[in-house]
């Protein structure tokens, strides 16, 4: 199961996010839920940095499937929206796939 906790603030802004493990849907490099995981994660993390304009501390460990992201400034508007994308699409894929296979946790920091 690929576990993505979403870390806001009090007031409920984003302060970032941590994605770990493989969907387990299918045999590696055959897992369309991971592939699809990844993608939104990945593609998120670059359009902060290319569309937004902000880049996040990000830590990763492709072997195990490990992401940490972190954003040690406030989010502008562009960043806030794709976060919003970001957490759509993992929803959807959650809706879709199954809790088994997408744990979705927010917690506050």
């Amino acid at each position: 199961m690929t576990t993505v906790t979403i870390f806001k603030s009090k007031e409920g802004t984003y302060q970032g996010f941590t994605c770990e493990g493989h969907a387990g849907y299918a045999k590696a490099g055959r897992d369309i839920v991971c592939a699809a995981i990844s993608v939104v994660i990945i593609n998120t993390i670059n359009s902060i940095e290319e569309i937004a304009g902000q880049v996040p501390n990000t830590k990763y460990h492709e072997a195990t499937g490990y992401i940490d992201c972190k954003f040690p400034f406030e989010l502008n508007d562009r960043s806030i929206t794709l976060m919003d994308s970001m957490v759509l699409g993992l929803e959807n894929i959650k809706q879709q796939y199954g809790k088994k296979h997408l744990n979705l946790i927010f917690e506050e920091v």
